[in-house]
């Protein structure tokens, strides 16, 4: 491998660059290189200035993640910081692209900083569990003072060069060429024999201590509220304290010590192998066969909520749409659900009138299936009934051109079966969509027995495109998400039939880490949806299983949740947080006498245990059948798609945390009261046999 960091001189100036390929990403030898080049240039006499910068399209982005949960290895990136900051002579971080937690850090390490104003800067380290551990905390509070620095380092949000010169992040903004602007800047800074000023000796930005305090202790009410079950933002707080109340080397340590706390935590660990398992699921067996199709043009069938939402994320990935709808009507209001997102966005100051028409521009509605003749993917967004559904895939057997790709977004229903309604099997795939489309990352991809590698590549190539999660599912009812769904759920209705209240189970999971509970999902989603698919799967229901009827009788009640205004909750006034449906506890009541049931209380950790034991053995049976590649792809779906805790790392990686024998021991115990419902996953019990985990799957 070439050195990753390289010195030219240009007259009396230094131009250390950075290149790593594809981020520039700091990994040992970079820093190696980065200490070596800068120090080597310091010490001659002829430089008088040092511009440290990125080949490529960026500054460092970040750590080398092929070194997490790796032994340190020397130098550590709080070595390389300190040292560029003690050189004598000034050095100028120069950024484009993104510099972000490790690269920014090397930025507010130097003296000055340069920037195009496409550039983007942050302290993300909180989205792993950690902070940031090489000075960032200590230095971006001395430069931005306490709210700027909280509210960068406890979102992990970046912000834009502008943002960064308000701030005094940044000193000065470059024009169009980044290099010649850097070079001129380095040019003044000499000829002006500009001090160098060094962030570590610098006092806190100039802020009245009752400011200070008022943020940080505003910053430490907010985390309590919004970072339930998280360690690291309070940690990122405690840090911003030290930087007020000790001196910069005193608070460099605080800064390490909590930093090496952070890193030993579970929730680490769990964000850590969410971080690893999203970029893992969009590795997949036919792309190592097969290249995906070219995508331009793309159709959509139904301009409801699921056909609006589609168009619009296929819309922001910069490709053409064309939706058809039945008449002139429904394509009408087609558009106006496409249009009501971008004002939406108009209304808050995030797009302007001009780029909405530049992206309707790119927009066609029609009543005619022959206008999607020239697509090179149709995504079907209708009524989730199967020969409402194969109807449609006839039509476009029709008028779709050869090559053309044809998906359906459904919930549950059987991609091969509606495959049947077309000559072109190969081309046909499922494209599971999460509501509302444009905004939801998960995008299972349904892979039904007949398609052909190139298909499924382009399914995920799409997702690509729309910026989405993507995870790749075999043709199993429910596919990987909604199979799991309906086992857990069913546990949540049983504890329900037995004494539960449904407002306790809800609680119980936000506790845990849900941002919402099981039944105001149901209410959220729409109870209908699962009525439907109960009715549909009513002939084939085993009469042994056990099966509880009170989302029914809320459905016969017309209470499909939010959008009638009643559910498991009451919606008044159209509120999206629902207040308890006094009505409910009656017809739950009636249920458990019907059926000789004596309600019981569970507590919280039962709840859970419960709840947790059914999902994890439901991941574990659609693994042993295949359905799922490997169990992070689970772990992703319920993480994106689901609303699982992400600093727990997804079911599959918490019932490694807690121990696989102590799963299938809740499930065993659980397995006395009702043998058909919790029969252990076969694999769960290999797993606990063999001494393995799940994550040893996951490689393979």
């Amino acid at each position: 491998m070439d050195d990753p960091v390289t010195t030219e001189i240009r007259g009396n100036i230094a131009i250390v660059t950075i290149d790593n390929p594809p981020v520039n990403a700091l990994g040992q030898a970079v820093r190696q290189g980065l200490i070596a080049q800068v120090e080597a240039a310091a010490a001659d006499d002829a430089i008088a200035a040092i511009i440290i910068t990125g080949a490529g399209r960026t500054f460092p982005a970040g750590a080398d993640i092929r070194e997490f949960g790796a032994p340190p290895k020397e130098p550590g990136l709080p070595d390389v910081c300190n040292r560029i900051e003690a050189v004598h002579k000034p050095v100028i971080a120069a950024i484009h692209g993104t510099a972000l937690g490790g690269g920014l850090e090397v930025a507010l390490g130097s003296h000055f900083r340069i920037a195009v104003p496409s550039a983007r800067l942050g302290l993300p380290e909180v989205h792993l569990g950690i902070l940031a551990g090489a000075g960032g905390t200590q230095r971006l509070t001395r430069i931005t003072g306490a709210a700027a620095s909280l509210d960068i380092m406890t979102t992990g949000a970046p912000i834009s060069a502008e943002k960064g010169v308000a701030l005094g992040v940044i000193d000065r903004m470059a024009n169009v060429d980044l290099l010649a602007d850097a070079l001129a800047y380095a040019a003044e800074i000499v000829a002006n024999k500009t001090v160098i000023s060094r962030t570590c000796d610098r006092t806190p930005k100039n802020e009245s201590a009752a400011d200070r305090d008022a943020a940080i202790a505003a910053m430490r009410d907010k985390l309590a509220k919004t970072a339930k079950g998280l360690f690291s933002p309070f940690k990122i707080v405690d840090c911003v304290q030290a930087a007020y109340d000790r001196p910069f080397a005193a608070g460099l340590k605080a800064e390490r010590q909590n930093f090496a706390e952070c890193l030993a935590t579970p929730q680490c660990k769990g964000l850590v192998h969410a971080f690893f398992a999203e970029r893992r699921s969009a590795k997949i067996p036919e792309a190592a066969r097969a290249k995906p199709r070219a995508l331009g043009l793309l159709g959509v069938v139904g301009g409801g909520t699921m056909g609006a939402g589609i168009t619009v994320a296929a819309l922001d990935a910069g490709l053409k749409v064309t939706m058809v709808e039945r008449n002139a009507d429904s394509i009408a209001r087609g558009r106006a659900n496409v249009e009501k997102v971008y004002d939406r966005k108009i209304s808050r100051g995030r797009m302007d009138a001009a780029k909405k028409a530049g992206i309707m521009d790119r927009y066609a509605g029609s009543t005619a299936y022959a206008d999607l003749s020239d697509a090179d993917m149709i995504i079907e967004a209708v009524f989730e009934d199967m020969a409402v559904k194969k109807a449609v895939f006839a039509e476009l057997d029709k008028v779709a051109k050869a090559g053309a790709v044809l998906a359906s977004n459904t919930s549950y229903l059987n991609i091969d079966e509606i495959a049947t309604a077309t000559k072109r099997p190969g081309d046909v795939l499922g494209l599971h969509f999460f509501s509302p489309a444009n905004i939801m990352r998960l995008l299972e991809i349904v892979v039904p027995s007949g398609v052909s590698d190139d298909a499924v590549a382009t399914g995920f190539a799409l997702a690509k495109m729309m910026r989405k999660v993507p995870v790749r599912a075999a043709n199993q009812d429910g596919f990987i998400g909604n199979r799991m769904l309906s086992v857990y759920a069913q546990t949540a209705h049983h504890m329900m039939e037995d004494g539960a209240s449904p407002y306790a189970i809800d609680a119980a999971l936000r506790d845990f880490g849900y941002p919402m509970g099981v039944f105001q999902v149901s209410d959220l989603a729409g109870n209908d949806i699962g009525w439907a698919n109960r009715k549909r799967n009513a002939a084939t229901r085993d009469p042994n299983a056990r099966y509880v009827e009170i989302a029914d009788r809320i459905c016969e009640n017309g209470w499909f949740g939010q959008k009638t205004g009643r559910g498991f909750y009451n919606y008044p006034d159209g509120v999206r947080i629902g207040v308890e449906n006094p009505e409910l506890l009656p017809i739950i009541a009636a249920e458990q006498a019907k059926k000789g049931i004596t309600p019981r209380e569970f507590s919280a950790d039962e709840i859970i245990r419960r709840y947790l034991a059914a999902m994890i053995n439901a991941g574990a049976n659609v693994l042993y059948s295949k359905a799922a590649l490997r169990p992070s792809d689970i772990d992703v779906t319920l993480l994106f798609g689901y609303g699982f805790p992400r600093f727990r790392g997804g079911p599959m990686k918490y019932a490694d945390h807690i121990g696989l024998d102590n799963v299938l021991a809740d499930v065993r115990e659980f397995e006395k009261e009702d043998p058909m419902f919790w029969t252990p996953s076969p694999l769960l019990v290999e797993l606990v046999e063999k001494g393995a985990d799940f994550d040893s799957l996951n490689n393979q």
